[in-house]
């Protein structure tokens, strides 16, 4: 036996559940916490904060598999989702297959997963796309395997079952799926399950690309049916910044049914995930209440550069705004650029710290008593 699905036990994990007791109860806490927070925005401003953190969801989720996708088109299709003033930009397929999917995961996280469910969102995921089967679960008869190194001498991190019987694995996927949700024949405390469901989905690896995204949602669906609500935690984004370990900690725990592993280092993710969540809530919010107080008193330079610096989010624009940087930004001359950053340092949008060459532009709002 090499891999996990050909145990002879094969899908029953083999875990301590009561390793995960403390984090479990952590995870609750703080979800409170996000959900308490976002609660008292008005409806406008809080759907404007769900688009900016499920756009960089997007945007992580899909560079963890390699593809950098355009932040202002995956906005603009999520503004349409929502229903709120988007510009008349075309949106690449990619993009609007993203957006479309992750927007379906915030709307019906509460219903069953079925193949229907994971057809119609493989999908959106692959919208455009003519080189691969779509929507449906693989059938090619090589293996499915995930390989790196030189042709001649490839490294197989790992080989999914045959595609034969794929149809009937995520019958029984979809099955455990439900069955461990909240109120369920098995139910299973939140970050155990939607850890258990993203090892559990990849080591089948059902469909041709497009499983490690789609096997993301998944987790973010488990984690939102154990709070009732929309998680909106800024999973792919913390995955991305340890992609090495992540891969690393999969290959190890495709190779065993006993998983304990997987399940601490997958907690601990969704914990820190959770946090930074809380401090892009903040930022997000902190970010609004600026803006709409400079409304009116600034030039479209500076909005220009104040939007260019917030882009970078509760981590700040690296190395904070230089008038260089700023002149990058905007295109203005240095006199010009010297002005427009002392009247935003008078007007309260930022804050000045160094001298001469050193001098450099941080937000006037702060985070956890980090500067930015």
């Amino acid at each position: 036996m090499r891999w996990n699905w050909q145990d002879p036990d094969w899908p029953h994990f083999r875990f301590q559940a009561q390793v995960l007791a403390r984090r479990e109860a952590m995870f609750l806490q703080h979800s409170g916490i996000v959900l308490g927070t976002m609660r008292h925005l008005p409806k406008d401003e809080h759907l404007h904060l769900v688009v900016e953190l499920i756009s960089t969801e997007a945007l992580k989720t899909s560079e963890i598999e390699g593809e950098i996708l355009d932040r202002d088109s995956v906005q603009s299709s999520l503004r349409r989702q929502f229903g709120l003033q988007s510009d008349a930009r075309r949106v690449p397929p990619a993009e609007q297959g993203i957006a479309e999917m992750l927007t379906d995961l915030y709307r019906s996280y509460a219903e069953p997963l079925t193949h229907e469910s994971l057809f119609a969102w493989h999908r959106m995921l692959t919208k455009g796309r003519t080189d691969i089967e779509v929507g449906r679960w693989r059938t090619h008869g090589e293996p499915m395997q995930v390989v790196s190194g030189p042709v001649h001498t490839p490294k197989v991190h790992f080989e999914a079952p045959p595609s034969t019987i794929v149809p009937k694995e995520m019958t029984a996927f979809c099955k455990w799926f439900n069955d461990t949700a909240p109120g369920g024949a098995a139910t299973l405390p939140a970050l155990t399950r939607a850890s258990l469901a993203h090892l559990y989905f990849e080591s089948i690896h059902p469909f041709e690309d497009g499983n490690g995204r789609i096997g993301r949602a998944i987790s973010e669906k488990a984690l939102a049916q154990g709070i009732g609500q929309p998680s909106l935690s800024a999973l792919s984004l913390t995955i991305e910044r340890q992609r090495s370990q992540y891969y690393l900690e999969l290959e190890l725990a495709n190779k065993s049914l006993q998983v304990d592993r997987w399940l601490d280092w997958f907690a601990d993710t969704v914990l820190a995930a959770q946090s930074y969540t809380v401090r892009w809530t903040e930022f997000l919010i902190a970010k609004t209440r600026l803006l709409d107080r400079l409304r009116g008193q600034i030039n479209p330079r500076q909005e220009k550069a104040l939007l260019r610096v917030m882009r970078e989010g509760p981590d700040g624009f690296k190395g904070g705004l230089s008038a260089g940087n700023y002149q990058g930004i905007t295109g203005a001359p240095p006199a010009t650029a010297r002005r427009d950053l002392a009247e935003l340092v008078e007007l309260g949008a930022l804050r000045r710290t160094g001298q001469l060459r050193g001098t450099r532009y941080w937000l006037a709002f702060e985070s956890n008593g980090k500067e930015r």
